[in-house]
């Protein structure tokens, strides 16, 4: 069987041609693409490790989650990943969570959540929302981590009304 291009000897030398130009520039993209983003998340700290930095920035607050009325569980060592410390993260399953940075930084519940891999989008954001020691936060997500505040994180879930099970994690 001969493939397209493949039959005529002249017509198979310009088929490998563009086959070897275009491997070669999908290479040259992708080594490009991974040096730049090596470069932008250079300084990111929800991109990097932590563990052969020089912390200078630390704080603590604690976080309690409900998924439709029911308490979630933050297990411990959130953020600790195939030897990798990110710079959020837990160390117990207490509701503590910790952020720490070479410099300080504007950490967000959101950045936690994400980290933690919360099903945010499987959430009615239009009903849940965040408390800062209290009182609702208008940032939801975007509401600032701060050393000593305590957090509680009120979700509804999007199946929730429908009947449909809901997101809480089992034995909850």
């Amino acid at each position: 069987m001969f493939w397209p291009g493949m039959g005529d000897p002249t017509k198979r030398k310009k088929t490998l041609k563009f086959l070897a130009i275009t491997a070669g520039i999908a290479i040259g993209v992708a080594l490009v693409s991974t040096f730049v983003q090596s470069v932008l998340y250079a300084d990111n700290p929800l991109k990097q490790c932590i563990n052969n930095r020089e912390i200078n920035y630390k704080i603590s607050a604690t976080l309690e989650i409900t998924i439709d009325g029911k308490k979630a569980d933050i297990p411990a060592k959130v953020g600790f990943e195939g030897g990798c410390q990110k710079s959020l993260y837990t160390l117990s399953n207490d509701g503590v969570i910790y952020a720490a940075w070479t410099k300080k930084y504007p950490f967000e519940i959101g950045h936690f959540l994400w980290i933690f891999n919360f099903p945010l989008r499987d959430m009615d954001e239009s009903k849940s929302r965040i408390l800062v020691n209290g009182v609702e936060s208008p940032d939801f997500i975007h509401t600032p981590l701060e050393d000593g505040t305590h957090y509680k994180a009120e979700f509804i879930s999007k199946a929730s009304g429908s009947g449909s099970p809901s997101f809480t994690p089992p034995g909850t």
